[in-house]
């Protein structure tokens, strides 16, 4: 069974880099055409050079409340249509809960969690018409609860949940709704991670990087293919029967139910 993708509209937001710029290089290999957004038109441009396929870049902050519609809309102008909305732009800040502020709060829900119920929101009618599917991409953290991710765990749970609600909706209106819970994946962000690791206790990053691994009960820190096969598999014909599925790729890092 072939994935059926080729010539197919996806939009994919955080395209700029790390796991989303793997998911563009990966959707972009199995033929489809790209909207990538992010805020850097400097870093979607670069991505571009490297896809196969057409693709076109719109800078945008998904913060801003009319900008997910923004974003759709240029998308089917662009192309007519849209099968695949791949929502993967959002980070939130860590740190000791009674440190984090208001604005902190509101800047995690907003980029994350509210950029996906917008972008979702304004793309559910197209996904109709042409029997899409939309893939989140979440994060453990709302799995289990830690003292230094308060925000990002919060952020995560509510995201699994509307994962489940749209899935809920989409049985009747024939859109395919599914996410991907990354573990600890070696991106940018992680790598600094790493290095502050290695600087603080006088070892090479290396071995910083084995010990933060084996210190998460892992073997090794995942890489961003391995996300970007998962949201390849979730947005093509090869998951149909998956709807409302949460896959956790994390290197067995999650052990609750």
């Amino acid at each position: 069974m072939e994935p059926n993708l080729t010539n197919k509209v996806a939009v994919i937001t955080g395209a700029s880099r790390g796991i989303g710029r793997a998911i563009v290089e990966r959707l972009s290999a199995e033929g489809m055409k790209l909207v990538l957004a992010a805020r850097s038109i400097d870093q979607l441009n670069e991505v571009i050079e490297g896809c196969a396929t057409e693709a076109c870049a719109f800078p945008v902050d998904l913060r801003l409340e009319n900008s997910p519609a923004m974003l759709i809309e240029f998308a089917v102008e662009k192309f007519g249509r849209i099968d695949v909305l791949v929502n993967n732009a959002g980070a939130t800040k860590r740190g000791d809960f009674l440190e984090l502020s208001e604005e902190d709060w509101a800047d995690g829900f907003a980029l994350k969690f509210f950029s996906t119920v917008r972008c979702s929101r304004a793309a559910w009618p197209f996904l109709m018409e042409s029997r899409g599917a939309i893939v989140n991409i979440i994060g453990i953290g709302g799995r289990t609860g830690s003292a230094e991710f308060a925000i990002g765990g919060a952020v995560n749970a509510a995201l699994m949940n509307l994962t489940k609600v749209l899935a809920d909706r989409g049985i009747n209106d024939g859109v395919k709704v599914n996410a991907i819970n990354p573990g600890t994946i070696a991106t940018e962000r992680l790598k600094v991670r790493i290095n502050k690791f290695a600087t603080d206790r006088k070892i090479s990053e290396d071995l910083a990087a084995s010990e933060m691994a084996k210190k998460f009960g892992i073997s090794r820190f995942g890489t961003p293919d391995e996300i970007a096969s998962a949201a390849a598999f979730l947005a093509s014909n090869l998951s149909n029967y998956c709807q409302g599925a949460i896959i956790d790729v994390d290197g067995g890092q999650t052990r609750t139910l």
